[in-house]
């Protein structure tokens, strides 16, 4: 007599696929290397540039350069991710999307605060006139300054928040919303702030939008590792 065929029911089947897919599921967000990066270099950046302006410190080259660098690592790493993951779901997809353009418009910021001012004194120059900085006063002669874009920083901020926003509501990431939610709060601080304080507010959104968050993420991420070794 043949044995009897083991066959799973469909409630089963079921808990079997939910079970591979949340193995599967450990995306470069998932595991918080996304918003460890983004925190770690934008805190960096942000402290360093407000520390030289309160002590009147120059620098060699532009700190800020290392958010830049942090676009190749996010690219690399989120590539080799999506050919290591047996199942990539439409959350994942689109969590990858948005960091992906995310990074593409922070690089387009910086070229975009680093060449129009330098294109601007070129033009206004052409036409024949310059702007001067000129102490009401009269404590200080006249000097001639290069044209800058006003308040960058909260620009900078705003934008801070739009991969964290999204990410914490596809995958429904409480600290993210709530760190999203608070960096608009630092956003229109900023607003009415010095560049040197809006440094201050560019690295607390870092902190609460990306790096705690990022550090939450790692620890479940490493529960979840060690729960199924």
């Amino acid at each position: 007599m043949p044995a009897p065929e083991n066959r799973m029911s469909e409630q089963e089947s079921l808990k079997l696929i939910s079970e591979m897919i949340q193995k599967a599921k450990t995306s470069y967000h998932d595991k918080g290397i996304s918003s460890l990066l983004w925190g770690s270099v934008v805190f960096i950046a942000a402290m360093v540039t407000f520390t030289k302006e309160q002590l009147g410190l120059k620098l060699p080259f532009d700190i800020w350069f290392i958010v830049l660098f942090a676009i190749i690592p996010q690219v690399i790493i989120s590539a080799k991710e999506s050919k290591s993951r047996k199942v990539i779901n439409y959350d994942d997809r689109s969590v990858d999307i948005v960091w992906t353009v995310y990074g593409i418009t922070i690089f387009g910021l910086i070229a975009y605060q680093n060449i129009v001012p330098h294109v601007a004194k070129k033009l206004i120059a052409e036409e024949g006139w310059q702007m001067v900085k000129h102490m009401t006063d009269g404590s200080l002669p006249d000097v001639v300054i290069t044209p800058f874009t006003l308040s960058a920083t909260s620009i900078f901020i705003l934008v801070y928040t739009f991969p964290t926003l999204i990410t914490g509501l596809i995958k429904k990431f409480k600290p993210m919303i709530w760190g999203a939610v608070l960096s608009y709060g630092f956003f229109l601080a900023s607003l009415f702030t010095s560049f040197k304080y809006d440094m201050l507010l560019s690295a607390a959104t870092a902190l609460f939008c990306w790096f705690i968050p990022g550090v939450i993420l790692r620890r479940k991420f490493m529960k979840r590792k060690a729960a199924n070794v």
